[in-house]
């Protein structure tokens, strides 16, 4: 779940002006969304777009140009919640099938569940990513597979360190709502520098993460690979959660770029998507973290 290059893309079709002019084309667009104040400071000009923030490696970022009213914030939140609610059920059938398969010591099942779940995953965001348009099949089959994941990689760790999935839970919401609530209040501030810097360092994680998968699916490093269970590995999870924990920030920031600058209201189940992308790399970090500390 480390990284999510739907939210960057999407900034960068906004500010290079691909949008540019659909909000004041909406006779129905609700007022406040094309104020002359946002109008006077184009994304176009800002230095952002052309210091090459985004990743190297990312395609385009799905541009929805059919006709229709402006994305509103409601939007955003409602779609958010379909794809959330449509999450937990799928992850809640998935957690009951791993788990009996884990009391009848079907170690290959679960194994099927959250490699197939985390294979199918990739491979829906890889088309998500790539498509010139935004596709609501793909996003709710995206949201299906995770489900199946979230589900399977919930059911072992509960198991190994049991209650850990409550306490995940817990701490994904107390850190989204801590994280909204900075942004909101100005005390955590996103700028195009700070989205850089995120930028490098995530890559910088992806690689590590890389490396890491490869050491221990060899044998060249056992449970959690690099690190373990000591202070090195705590050290490598807190980075992790700090990292998808500000990717949140960004997120939200996007978000209300989006709602002001009126793109079309489609949109809102891409960035529902990339919220859901972010919030679900929080609560697998937190997962990890917290199962190393029992450890």
């Amino acid at each position: 779940m480390a990284g999510n290059p739907v939210f960057s893309n999407f900034d960068k079709n906004l500010r290079s002006g691909q949008y540019a002019g659909f909000g004041s084309q909406q006779q129905g667009a609700q007022p406040g969304y094309g104020q002359p104040g946002f109008q006077q400071q184009p994304y176009g000009q800002q230095p952002f777009g052309q210091q090459g923030f985004d990743q190297p490696y990312a395609p385009q970022a799905p541009i929805q140009q059919s006709s229709g009213r402006s994305m509103t914030m409601d939007d955003v939140v409602m779609k958010s919640i379909a794809l959330f609610g449509l999450l937990i059920v799928v992850a809640g059938g998935s957690w009951v099938f791993a788990q009996r398969a884990i009391d009848a010591q079907q170690n290959s099942t679960v194994l099927g569940l959250w490699a197939g779940g985390a294979i199918v995953s990739l491979v829906l965001s890889l088309i998500i990513a790539f498509r010139k348009t935004i596709s609501v099949p793909l996003i709710i089959a995206f949201t299906l597979a995770e489900g199946v994941f979230v589900g399977a990689v919930s059911a072992f760790f509960n198991t190994a360190y049991p209650g850990v999935v409550v306490q995940a839970v817990l701490a994904t919401l107390c850190v989204f709502a801590g994280v909204l609530l900075g942004y909101k209040t100005g005390l955590i501030r996103v700028t195009a520098r700070s989205r850089r810097i995120f930028m490098y360092m995530l890559i910088g994680y992806m690689l590590f993460a890389l490396v890491n998968f490869v050491l221990v699916l060899t044998g060249l490093q056992e449970g959690f690979g690099i690190g373990g269970s000591g202070p090195l590995g705590i050290a490598i999870s807190i980075f992790a959660v700090a990292l998808a924990s500000y990717s949140l920030a960004i997120d939200f920031d996007s978000i209300s770029d989006g709602v002001r600058a009126g793109v079309p209201e489609k949109t809102s189940w891409l960035l529902a998507y990339g919220l859901l992308v972010s919030v679900v790399w929080l609560y697998i970090e937190m997962l990890r973290l917290l199962a190393r500390l029992r450890d």
